[in-house]
């Protein structure tokens, strides 16, 4: 029985707030209830003061003439906006959750509300003018009992008030559908941005997935091509490798990692395929002492060293060197993998593997980083990255 009542107390104000939120979002049309109300007050206060401004500079114009009041005073005009600004909001409440689709049923209903605001104006300047007392001052007809309040204002006056509203509540509904299209077309962006952000990292990942098959299967071929005839050898590069796999998983689940890590990743990787070519591979790899701590794109390098690996020792039998650079020039970062080629050979079209460096260099950084492979004379390749320094992480 605890169970149950537990879990209901967990859902049932889940489901509460899920309701209410609902229920705000159906009311405004979408639009966040504060700021609606901010914007709504800041313009209702600046058309009571316009209005209170305007009556009284028209008040002086006719007195100067002619001795009496032709304008309600200033107090009972504050009445007056204080008494329209609920239905005001209402009003304009009520028009968002309408909206303007289907036309025909929208537009009409659009048009009472703003003709039900605006008939209000005048009863609301006639209430006002009783509570301050100064209807019995106007040279208009105002009225004074309650047979003549019920009769309403004379049909000029309150066919001004409610033409004067009616384009004030115009613009406060204008004002108000501004707000709720900025606001769906910031949140566009916001859910556009999240949406990128997760195909960026999902594609990324897919990327990622490419390396560790790739990769895997190239160094079981080399652990194979020792076990026939040097075991020892075999079972040493098989700790190796454990060792490598480990790293490549740990390297795979992160976008980003420690350049030393990367260079150590690469360092065991040569050292495998050294094992199976001693007498032909040697391998120069940068020292990272006179670098900062930097951070680069997890498994950048790895490509780029298979690649040089693979196409180094294909096409004859002499000695391959296989270079690792780093160095830093100005903002950026300069990765290069240099690799001796069998004398006339030529490299065809790009593997998956340097395909993929290019696709997460244009992933991650876009024009900001540059990959280029080619050869720089004859017998050497060299494959080169310059991407922007990362000195404090990911972030």
């Amino acid at each position: 029985m605890s169970a149950v009542t537990s879990e209901q107390s967990f859902v049932l104000p889940a489901y509460t707030s899920g309701l209410a939120a609902s229920l705000r979002k159906s009311v405004t049309g979408g639009v966040k209830i504060w700021p609606l109300l901010a914007l709504l007050t800041s313009f209702w206060v600046y058309v009571a003061l316009s209005n209170v401004l305007y009556a009284h500079s028209m008040q002086a114009s006719f007195a100067s003439m002619a001795p009496g009041h032709y304008f309600a005073p200033w107090d009972a005009r504050v009445l007056q906006h204080l008494m329209l600004y609920p239905f005001l909001v209402g009003c304009v409440l009520l028009s968002l959750r309408t909206g303007w689709q289907p036309a025909w049923r929208a537009v009409p209903a659009q048009l009472g509300l703003g003709l039900g605001f605006s008939i209000l104006a005048a009863p609301a300047l006639v209430i006002g003018e009783i509570l301050v007392g100064h209807s019995m001052d106007m040279q208009h007809d105002s009225p004074s009992s309650l047979q003549s309040f019920m009769a309403g204002p004379e049909p000029t006056i309150w066919l001004a008030s409610a033409t004067s509203f009616l384009l004030t509540y115009g613009f406060a509904l204008a004002l108000v559908t501004g707000l709720a299209l900025y606001q769906r077309f910031r949140d566009a962006q916001l859910r556009s941005a999240a949406l990128e952000r997760a195909l960026t990292s999902a594609h990324l990942a897919a990327l990622r997935m490419q390396l560790s098959p790739h990769t895997l299967f190239n160094l079981l071929h080399t652990i194979r091509g020792h076990i026939g005839w040097d075991p020892a050898a075999a079972q040493s590069m098989i700790v190796q490798l454990g060792d490598l796999l480990r790293r490549l998983l740990t390297a795979g689940e992160r976008e980003f990692s420690r350049l030393a890590d990367e260079l150590k990743f690469a360092r065991l990787y040569l050292e495998l395929q050294q094992r199976r070519f001693a007498d032909r591979l040697t391998l120069w790899i940068a020292d990272l002492d006179g670098l900062p701590s930097l951070w680069v794109p997890s498994l950048i390098l790895q490509p780029l060293i298979e690649n040089a690996v693979v196409h180094g020792l294909a096409g004859h039998s002499g000695p391959v060197e296989v270079r690792v650079e780093a160095a830093v020039c100005g903002d950026n970062l300069w990765l290069r993998v240099i690799n001796t080629l069998a004398p006339n050979s030529t490299v065809g079209n790009e593997g998956i593997g340097v395909r993929n460096v290019r696709e997460r260099l244009a992933v991650q950084f876009g024009d900001r980083a540059v990959f280029s492979s080619a050869a720089a004379e004859p017998g050497t390749w060299i494959a080169e990255i310059r991407m922007p320094l990362l000195r404090d992480g990911p972030g």
